[in-house]
């Protein structure tokens, strides 16, 4: 593989992000002393830092990339909501289609960190789904862009936060189908058998278990592919890629299976790493319509984010160059 040549392709490549996207706030400080009102560590705050989560640290992670970049969301009217929009409109990520609305707050995290360990964490948030109004406003801007600017690939992004309701999910992958246009989804419980007709189903094991009611210990090869035509069952959806965690991950599609062990790596943290897959695995697929080594490089990449402490992007570079000496 020539990742020089491929790398050079995602500025070409079209990627829409439509699901929860949130603010990720983080307070550094020093813990020296126990709190003598109650016995809980004090912390001695230093700084204060904003990032983007959810749905927009899987933008953030394929515009690192190159890729031309749209978020599609609801927000809160409120000044996380601003915030977050600025932070993506300095990474060049197109936040025409993030709608603002009076009903809702922006999903805020707010994590308190002392030496890269997080003390303690405070969500704000509304979960409840879109009204009827917010979710035909939503469909008519997605209708919108694939008239002006048609994606290429089209990543649903669900954290439970209300965004992706069943009416959100059916229209738009009805929509993806009959454009040609590739969908990949990461689901979450509440939704995980809405996504009928994707084209990529990538949840974590977990999920799988929970979503199918599934109580299987021994993880091999047959097992997962078991697992993916139980899906099939249920979703119809031409691939399923499962992370494994710290045994990697594995994918199966019309052809092939395998899985993919993990690389050695310092882990620092864990946050956004399943973001960093599914926008690795959606880019590169998107580009070569290769799941193996889509597979192969977003299990790259998913380790070195974990490097970072708290949610990152992946680092262009770096990429490249793990990518051409694992894989090269």
């Amino acid at each position: 593989m020539n990742f020089e040549l491929l790398f050079s392709c995602f500025p070409s490549i079209k990627v829409a992000i439509v699901g929860d996207v949130m603010l990720d706030t983080y307070w550094w400080g020093n813990v020296d002393r126990i709190s003598p009102e109650a016995p809980v560590p004090v912390v001695a705050l230093k700084r204060k830092e904003l990032r983007v989560g959810g749905a927009a640290n899987v933008a953030l992670n394929v515009v690192s990339l190159g890729a031309q970049t749209t978020v599609i969301s609801v927000i809160g009217n409120d000044e996380d909501g601003r915030e977050l929009v600025r932070l993506l409109n300095e990474n060049q990520i197109n936040t025409d289609h993030i709608l603002q609305s009076d009903k809702r707050i922006t999903t805020n995290k707010t994590r308190v960190m002392s030496r890269n360990q997080q003390m303690m964490r405070l969500d704000a948030e509304i979960v409840s789904d879109l009204d009827a109004k917010t979710e035909d406003k939503l469909l008519r801007h997605m209708g919108e862009l694939f008239k002006k600017n048609k994606p290429d690939v089209l990543i649903f992004e669900d954290y439970n936060k209300g965004v992706l309701t069943e009416k959100v999910i059916t229209a738009l992958i009805t929509l993806c189908r009959e454009n040609n246009v590739i969908t990949s989804v990461d689901p979450k419980k509440k939704n995980f058998l809405t996504f009928s007709g994707v084209t990529i189903f990538k949840p974590n094991l977990k999920e799988v278990k929970e979503g199918l009611n599934l109580s299987t210990e021994n993880i091999t090869l047959s097992s997962l592919q078991e697992i993916h035509k139980v899906l099939q069952q249920h979703l119809h959806h031409e691939i399923s890629f499962i992370t494994l965690s710290e045994k990697g991950v594995f994918y199966q599609d019309a052809g092939s299976s395998k899985i993919f062990p993990t690389h050695i790596r310092t882990i620092a943290d864990v946050s956004g790493a399943g973001d960093t897959v599914i926008a690795v695995a959606s880019l590169v697929y998107a580009t070569t319509l290769d799941m193996y080594l889509a597979a192969e490089m977003a299990n790259i990449a998913g380790g070195l984010v974990c490097e970072e402490v708290g949610t990152a992007a992946i680092n262009k570079a770096k990429f490249k160059k793990e990518c051409e000496l694992l894989l090269g």
